[in-house]
């Protein structure tokens, strides 16, 4: 514990905002009045004791004092290292400050009383431990420092007030800190004071040397990448004079590149949001790649290219008549379109209310009828790019309306895409198997579809992706289907519905003599004059080698007939030119596979026996020919009831029970031994049973099998028909009536009955067609069976199931 001592008479040496501690040796400028004065007074009252001049150090801040000073004394008077006037004064101890009083010269003189410090021995074991980590402190911190000639003295203190007070000479330490170790008089207790400042200027130290290297290490890095890029950039410079490209042609100034080009001014303002983004965000961050991308796409699209439209309407349907034999609908509104376009433009109307003039067709029917290169044709007359988008099995939405830039991967949909291709605003587009576009958990493709193909909205489609609004309505939209009822109604709504119901025999013989015949001549290596289709070959090929909707078959056996041509003439079999006639196809691709009923043995026609009638049906191939037998069980080994195969869906097995119902209630009148019907089982078949069947068309197909069953009376091979037929016999309308026409003639049907109300539908059907055939429009099952059945035969036995 400090303890008081000898009173004291010294003359104050004030120091401005200096503190000076025991032990220290510090130089004091006499140019300083205050200072002068003290020492002056010191030197003389010197001369009367012995010793050196003492005076009281007592640091003066904002000029007050505090209680405790520092006996010095000074040890030479001189000049300093600038050739000033100066003292060296070393601290000897603490004194407790008291009043004034008078003494020689013009210093201020005060009473003091010495401040024991000592402290007992030996040392206690905590005290120890406090030297100890105060030496291991500072000797770290002077080691930082470099100041190696410092650390053994400072070892080499053993005093615990002397080592407190050493201290004095840490610069880290402010004026008010060293006046807080002067008042603390308690030597421990100093020792303490002074350890913790010394840790927490060493932790400080330590956050300040690891915050100063990460920012070292960053401004490294930076600098290092600024060198690399300016390398590489250097490394480029040199490979495009190399290569002979101009300097800049790959510059990466987006800004310039968005402002030179012609975007209209929402996008471009959208683009120069995007440059600022990419301006500001640094080299290794993701966003700037995503955004680089995104600002050539935007730059890449055709925002205000337009293909001009040719207006010669008589030049377009001459395109349309060489490219496609039929298709007279299509040609028909293709024609119409451009009327209307050329009128609008003459009168200044192109744009009315933001939309410009498109058009959205949807080509529905079978396969091989032409609706994929029909979009190539309607392209060519109008004289616009043509892309053609294949969405058969497409699932995901984001395939219509793009990904969100955010996704790794990301692109725009296959629209923008299209556009993009097309590199233009006003291409003609075909939408191929839009009946095929499937929907899971990825979303619904047709959904997305909705604003594309609505014309009251696709002036501003906006992509995922661009997230700008894209401008569709000068876009010709061509949608190709199969199957009418596979695409959602919402959809069809949008779009105007043109349907190709498939070609005549006699339009097939032109599109194979002036389209097919020579695209495969060219494939199979053969002139013109080398090898020649008659046209009598050609009928019969459309006729009994091929029974279909389209031309993608007659195609193949065109192909076929004329490898086997080259190859017979490769072996020196045959001689060219050549010319094939209907009666060399056996002898080249064998029997025909679809000889007409008419065309055979009476024996073998499938109508030879009594319960089988001919229906026709409308197919995703197109029209098709339907045969419907009955058979009655055995009453003894049969139940009765009725028995319905060959796949068939509710509705065809509510027409079977319907046509059932009529004849029974009506079999009397009708001249029918209906009592077979109650105690016998019936059993209804319609063949090729892997082929699933629904709807309601075959009702007086049904009706006039049953009634041959029961009457013995065949049905008259050359009919066909079909109608749905009601309880109280009545037959009503149907539809597909081109479609199943088209098939009667393919398969060599002469006669056709159809319901009465349908009659109008006849209009549709091709005048060729219609003059070899013999339609009768029926309201009345009575009069299908007068039309259908032959008359009764003695001979003909009722067939019965096994």
């Amino acid at each position: 514990m400090a303890s008081t001592s000898t009173p004291l008479t010294l003359p104050v040496l004030p120091l401005d905002d200096e503190v000076v501690l025991p032990g220290m040796v510090v130089p004091l400028d006499l140019s300083d009045a205050d200072v002068r004065a003290a020492v002056e007074a010191a030197q003389a009252a010197a001369r009367s004791e012995p010793g050196k001049p003492r005076v009281l150090l007592v640091p003066r801040i904002d000029g007050a004092y505090p209680g405790t000073g520092v006996l010095g004394t000074v040890e030479q008077v001189g000049r300093l290292a600038d050739g000033d006037p100066g003292a060296l004064v070393r601290g000897r101890g603490r004194v407790r400050i008291g009043a004034g009083t008078t003494g020689p010269g013009a210093a201020l003189w005060v009473e003091g009383t010495r401040i024991d410090e000592s402290v007992p021995e030996p040392l206690p074991g905590h005290v120890t431990e406090l030297v100890k980590e105060y030496k291991a402190l500072a000797t770290a911190w002077l080691r930082k420092r470099g100041a190696w000639q410092v650390v053994d003295r400072v070892q080499a203190i053993d005093d615990v007030s002397a080592l407190a007070d050493n201290s004095g000479y840490s610069p880290f330490l402010t004026t008010e800190q060293k006046v807080e170790l002067l008042e603390t008089t308690d030597p421990v207790a100093r020792l303490k004071l002074a350890t913790q400042q010394l840790r927490d200027h060493l932790a400080e130290q330590d956050v300040a040397e690891t915050i100063a290297k990460d920012v070292q290490e960053g401004v490294d890095k930076q600098q290092r990448e600024f060198l690399l890029r300016r390398q590489l950039e250097a490394v480029r410079k040199e490979l495009r004079e190399l290569n002979g490209e101009k300097d800049g042609e790959e510059s990466d100034d987006y800004r310039a590149r968005v402002e030179a080009a012609d975007l209209p001014e929402k996008v471009r303002e959208a683009a120069l949001k995007e440059v600022d983004k990419l301006e500001r965000s640094s080299d290794q961050s993701p966003e700037g790649s995503w955004i680089r991308t995104w600002l050539d796409t935007v730059l890449e699209l055709p925002w205000n290219e337009r293909t001009e439209d040719q207006y010669d309407i008589q030049g377009a349907k001459a395109v349309l008549d060489a490219e496609h034999a039929g298709l007279e609908d299509v040609k028909e509104r293709i024609t119409e379109y451009l009327a209307v376009r050329k009128r609008r433009t003459d009168r200044g109307l192109g744009v009315i209310g933001g939309r410009r003039g498109g058009a959205v067709l949807a080509l529905v029917g079978p396969p091989g009828v032409g609706k994929t290169s029909l979009g190539e044709s309607v392209a060519h007359a109008m004289g616009r790019k043509f892309v053609r988008v294949a969405l058969g099995g497409v699932r995901d939405e984001a395939e219509i309306r793009g990904h969100r830039r955010t996704y790794v991967g990301a692109l725009p949909g296959r629209i923008v895409r299209a556009i993009k291709e097309a590199g233009s605003m006003n291409p003609v587009v075909l939408l191929d198997e839009i009946d095929k576009v499937g929907s899971d958990f990825r979303g619904d493709p047709a959904a997305a579809l909705l604003e594309v193909l609505d014309p009251a909205q696709n002036h501003t489609f906006r992509d995922h992706y661009l997230e700008v609004e894209l401008d569709l309505s000068d876009v010709v939209f061509l949608a190709t289907a199969n199957v009418l009822e596979a695409i959602p109604e919402a959809l069809l709504d949008r779009m105007e519905l043109v349907r190709l119901d498939g070609y005549t025999e006699d339009e097939k013989v032109v599109i194979a003599r002036d389209h097919l015949l020579p695209r495969q001549l060219e494939r199979a290596g053969l002139g013109k004059d080398e090898v020649t289709l008659d046209e009598s070959a050609l009928r019969k090929l459309a006729g009994e080698y091929t029974r279909e909707a389209g031309v993608r078959t007659l195609e193949r056996s065109i192909a076929r007939l004329l490898r086997k041509v080259a190859a017979q003439h490769e072996l020196g079999e045959r001689k060219l030119p050549f010319t094939i006639t209907d009666g060399d196809l056996r002898a080249l691709i064998g029997r025909p596979h679809h000889v007409p009923e008419s065309a055979q043995d009476p024996a073998e026609r499938r109508t030879a026996v009594p319960g089988v009638a001919t229906g026709l049906a409308v197919t995703g191939a197109g029209g098709d020919v339907l045969f419907v037998e009955a058979s009655l069980a055995d009453p003894e080994t049969g139940a009765a009831g009725l028995t319905l195969t060959g796949q068939l869906g509710d509705v065809m097995k509510e027409s079977a029970q319907i046509a059932l119902s009529f004849l029974r209630s009506h079999g009397a009148e009708l001249e029918l031994p209906v009592g077979d019907l109650k105690d016998r089982g019936v059993h209804i078949h319609f063949p090729a049973g892997a082929v699933p069947k629904d709807g309601p068309s075959a009702g007086i197909t049904m009706t006039t099998a049953l009634a041959s069953l029961l009457s013995g009376r065949l049905v008259r091979t050359d009919v066909a028909m079909t109608g749905e037929v009601s309880l109280t016999g009545r037959v009503l309308p149907i539809g597909g009536v081109k479609q199943k026409l088209l098939a009667a003639h393919r398969a060599g049907v002469t006669t056709v009955i159809i319901p009465k109300r349908n009659e109008p539908d006849l209009d549709d059907v091709p005048a060729e067609v219609l003059e070899k055939l013999d339609v009768h429009p029926v309201t009345d099952v009575r009069q299908v069976l007068e039309l259908a059945l032959t008359s009764a035969s003695a001979d003909v036995e009722v067939p019965v199931a096994a």
